[in-house]
């Protein structure tokens, strides 16, 4: 809308000088908040799009906690690198990129430190393709749209490290109240939500097919997991059990997906009366690697190798089941 009203946009200009010469202390609001630019809105909206994997690990309000406490360190810090460039470089930045942009760049430290990075293919045999390949290409896209993009993303950087090892307590300074999180789950969830997809496919859909099967597969994968883990835990509510719950006793039939592991030998049948006591845990190893990551996303060490050996060492899957359980 700005970009079709050029008259209007000297209004949300993030113009540092007249911040500080003429006391505009607005320009703060409306200049870190609307993007002038339609580059800089598309690919931050494509980014925060992505991050919503936090939002549905933390929850919705400490992800706008997160936000809201970046976008008003970042405010800061914007000013205070302005000023140490003037006096390392002589050189007075006047104007920034306009948007919420820094606190898009903060996000990329809960990324790099909590989301564990999965191969996915190569390139040119030594190029290394993961799952947040995709992420950090489009930040550099956003990196490199404006010449001083970059102190932005110094700032954002800055202030999501701070707001993340919560340095000084800014988690319980600088966060979203809860009658603020009431107001937007009665007001705003109810104009922004949307239905659930009929189960009817339109014609012309073409290329979603493919996507709606793999959603619909995934989907059901995930049912018939809860299922299996409420079956066997009312089998075994009565039986004594210590420890973890055995979740690879839970889930037999995840020990045998895959074609990494070794065909089962066949036993003889012995006729032994049936025992009482549960069966074994299942020995397999576990890559330790992938131990490491689930431990740095906050899971227990004990917890993270049943998991591992219950998914037949797939870490998705190890990772949505501790998620959901």
């Amino acid at each position: 809308m700005l970009t079709l009203l050029p008259q209007y946009q000297e209004l949300f200009l993030y113009n540092l000088q007249a911040v500080t010469q003429q006391h505009q202390v607005w320009r703060f609001l409306c200049g870190r908040l609307f993007c002038l630019d339609v580059k800089d809105a598309f690919c931050s909206s494509l980014l925060i799009y992505n991050f919503r994997i936090f939002e549905r690990r933390f929850g919705t309000r400490k992800f706008a906690s997160f936000l809201l406490g970046t976008w008003c360190l970042s405010a800061l810090m914007d000013f205070l690198l302005a000023q140490a460039f003037q006096f390392l470089f002589d050189y007075e930045v006047e104007e920034l990129p306009a948007g919420l942009l820094a606190p898009v760049f903060s996000l990329f430290v809960p990324f790099y430190l909590l989301i564990p990075r999965m191969p996915v293919t190569q390139v040119l045999g030594h190029i290394h393709i993961t799952n947040k390949s995709l992420v950090y290409i489009v930040g550099l896209q956003l990196l490199t749209s404006s010449p001083f993009m970059w102190l932005l993303a110094l700032s954002g950087l800055i202030s999501g490290g701070l707001y993340h090892s919560n340095v000084l307590w800014l988690q319980k300074l600088l966060f979203v109240p809860m009658w603020v999180s009431r107001i937007g789950r009665y007001i705003l969830e109810p104009l922004f939500s949307s239905s659930q997809p009929s189960n009817e496919t339109p014609l012309g859909m073409g290329a979603t097919l493919d996507i709606q099967r793999q959603q619909r597969m995934d989907m059901l994968d995930q049912q018939l997991l809860l299922a299996q883990y409420n079956e066997a835990r009312r089998n075994t509510r009565h039986q004594p059990q210590s420890g973890l719950l055995q979740w690879t006793r839970l889930f037999p039939s995840l020990r045998h997906r895959g074609q990494n592991r070794p065909p089962l030998q066949p036993r003889p049948q012995a006729q032994t009366p049936p025992s009482t006591q549960p069966p074994l845990l299942d020995n397999s190893p576990v890559a330790e690697e992938q131990v490491a990551r689930l431990v740095e996303m906050g899971f227990s060490r004990i917890d993270a190798l049943e998991a591992l050996r219950a998914s037949n060492n797939d870490i998705n899957m190890a990772t949505n089941f501790l998620l959901q359980h």
